[in-house]
């Protein structure tokens, strides 16, 4: 009898580990409009968590409209819950200001990011017929900005930041128009900003002689943006580094998931990456020093995968 219950407890033990082994964890991953190239991240991402834990964790990707519902709807989803946006958002959230303003909600408060993904990054793509080499030469040239997109809003900005706001025309196209109306001399150049290298930044270099400029530190430090490097050779025909500004973009979820979850969707994104970027180029942009630009906390369980991994964190992520 004694014999029969230790085998007893032995084959429930067994049945128990195998249990958790087969367990899955179903996480829905909000990021961009489906077509965009964030969209696009979060397929590779999910395939990325599949592959890499063996099945156990399986990410849902769902469209969103942008980071400012992502954030929005941190209010109401459960542990399940991971989105990306700009840490500055996160921030205006938890003080209920800008765009946040009187829609502060206590659940702001449990934010948590687990890892960065591809920064935002500005591209001014200038045609080389055009002469231009750096933003103060735009002055007297056509400039396709685009409309409603981050690159469009923060290319305007920039525009009037130095002085070149009467000085330049703005060709009134959609940005999916740029790379044929500079081919065709219509616009001396566009403005986009997305992860890098960038789809159309890529194929307008293919098929026309381009200069992607680069920013002076002063100008820089005027934008109140992060500065960013792409490598030469990034992009035909680019022989030096290519100084811009960027905007931080950050996967994030909440208190309400568990420490285990974080660690692993941390972990496999960190041990992934570099095999997602043999796929996709965009993933090579990011490393270690971009968890420097979190601002605000990090999740107890992707803490735990830092400190494992000898990666610093600053005492305000902690």
């Amino acid at each position: 009898m004694r014999l029969f219950n230790m085998i007893t407890a032995a084959l429930a033990v067994t049945g128990l580990c195998a249990g958790m082994a087969s367990a899955e964890t179903r996480i829905t991953y909000k990021s961009a409009k489906a077509g965009s190239s964030y969209y696009q991240m979060g397929v590779e991402l999910a395939e990325a968590m599949k592959a890499g834990t063996n099945g156990t964790v399986i990410v849902t990707i769902e469209e969103s409209q942008g980071s400012v519902q992502n954030v929005m709807e941190a209010r109401v989803r459960g542990a399940d819950y991971v989105f990306t946006t700009p840490p500055s958002l996160v921030g205006l959230a938890q003080a209920g200001t800008a765009m946040f303003e009187g829609k502060g909600d206590p659940k702001f408060d449990e934010i948590r990011a687990l890892f960065p993904i591809p920064s935002l990054t500005m591209h001014f793509v200038m045609s080389a017929d055009s002469g231009v080499t750096d933003i103060t030469g735009l002055d007297g040239k056509t400039i396709l900005l685009g409309k409603g997109s981050f690159g469009a809003t923060e290319g305007e900005k920039y525009i009037d930041l130095f002085g070149l706001t009467d000085k330049v025309t703005i060709a009134d196209a959609e940005l999916s128009n740029a790379v044929a109306a500079l081919k065709n001399g219509q616009i001396d150049g566009f403005v986009t900003a997305g992860s890098w290298p960038a789809p159309n930044v890529i194929e307008a270099a293919a098929s026309t002689p381009v200069t992607v400029l680069s920013l002076t530190a002063d100008q820089i430090a005027a934008t109140k943006r992060t500065m960013l490097t792409i490598p030469a050779g990034t992009y035909a025909g680019q022989n030096e580094d290519i100084v811009t500004t960027s905007l931080p973009v950050v996967a994030y979820t909440s208190t309400q998931m568990d420490d285990d979850t974080a660690y692993v969707l941390t972990k496999t994104f960190w041990e992934s990456k570099a095999k997602m970027a043999n796929t996709a180029p965009w993933w090579a942009g990011v490393d270690v020093g971009l968890i420097a630009t979190i601002k605000g906390k990090i999740h107890p369980g992707a803490v735990r995968y830092y400190k494992e991994a000898g990666i610093a964190l600053s005492d305000a992520q902690m």
